[in-house]
């Protein structure tokens, strides 16, 4: 299958080649995809993309055009994706669903003790060889009530880790997984009331965006620690910047944000106008921002690149991958959620 893949950083490369073995004619770009960058797709079968490409439908229509027929996302998340415009023109999809939850789950983690334990400040202080202790003082997580919004594989595993901090955890999500084995599921509402620590891991869709607002803000316990390292536009940041500095947020770390296409990934040390509401955000001394690494380990890198080849692999062998495929004849929309079978 000849493919172009998008958006490929040079630490990709080794890990899409472990994966491939020559299996697959794949060109390699670091450009993102868009209007302007879609004829590279021209003379190929596939393309795959991450999450800052754009992947609508204007886009989705050129590509259609250029005789594409599968788009793969190296990703879990496919909001960056037009299903409709895909499904229209008989082109099938496909994602990551499930890659090294734990990497995840341990990013969330790390953000949490960070900022729990003012980590990043006393670590700049003692480069200045100031020991000092004032303005350092954390809190346990031992005893406090954990509460994370989506419960899937990253959930569980996230889950997993504050239980063996001796965390109570409980969670709410729109489907009650089969397995809950020490977890309480509760409704949103008595989550956001009485989580120390709340932690998003739930899909963008049209109904969780923006799911922390003003409004469900005010129903948190104030001084609350609130984690996001799934996808940005679940948090209203106006809003969250807004509880910052009124207190109701007393801790905030975040591994996405909802403005970060085209930021994100890139180095924007020397641009002389900086997004001015992430600007905001990060004067805050108890905000932790992290460029969307959490699913930067080699477990991680390593498994998406094998998936995504499998992907491609059950393509070519005209195999449907789950709910992942729209039919040459007769096209359906592809769904929302979609899945794709993993070993």
């Amino acid at each position: 299958m000849k493919v172009v893949a998008y958006s490929i950083k040079p630490f990709e490369k080794e890990f899409l080649a472990k994966a491939n073995q020559k299996k697959h004619d794949i060109t390699l770009i670091s450009n993102p995809l868009g209007p302007d960058t879609a004829i590279f797709a021209q003379g190929k079968d596939a393309v795959v993309v991450f999450t800052n490409d754009d992947v609508s439908a204007p886009v989705v229509e050129k590509l259609a055009d250029l005789g594409i027929k599968y788009i793969a996302t190296r990703s879990a998340g496919t909001d960056h994706i037009d299903k409709d415009a895909a499904g229209k023109r008989g082109i099938k999809l496909a994602n990551v669903p499930a890659y090294s939850p734990q990497a995840i789950a341990e990013h969330t983690a790390a953000l949490a003790l960070s900022l729990s334990r003012h980590i990043v400040k006393a670590d700049q202080h003692s480069h200045h060889f100031d020991f000092k202790l004032d303005e350092l003082i954390g809190f346990n997580f031992f005893g406090k009530t954990v509460g994370l919004i989506g419960l899937g594989h990253i959930g569980h595993a996230t889950a997993a880790i504050f239980k063996g901090l001796g965390c109570k955890v409980i969670a709410y999500d729109v489907v009650t997984p089969a397995d809950t084995q020490g977890i309480e599921m509760v409704s949103l509402e008595e989550l956001l009331k009485t989580a120390d620590v709340i932690s998003l891991h739930a899909p963008l869709t049209p109904q969780t965006r923006h799911l922390i607002n003003k409004d469900t803000i005010a129903l948190m316990k104030p001084g609350v620690m609130l984690l996001n390292t799934s996808r940005g536009a679940l948090v209203d940041t106006a809003a969250a910047v807004d509880a910052l500095e009124q207190g109701r947020i007393g801790y905030l770390g975040l591994d996405v944000y909802e403005n970060e296409k085209g930021l994100f990934f890139e180095d924007h040390e020397r641009d002389t106008n900086h997004d001015p509401l992430l600007a905001r955000l990060m004067a805050h001394p108890n905000v932790i921002v992290t460029p969307h690494q959490a699913f930067l380990t080699n477990e991680a890198l390593q498994q998406i690149a094998d998936q995504t080849i499998k992907n491609l692999d059950q393509w070519q062998n005209n195999k449907c991958v789950g709910n992942a495929c729209v039919c040459a004849k007769n096209c359906r929309v592809v769904p929302v959620n979609i899945e794709t079978t993993v070993n």
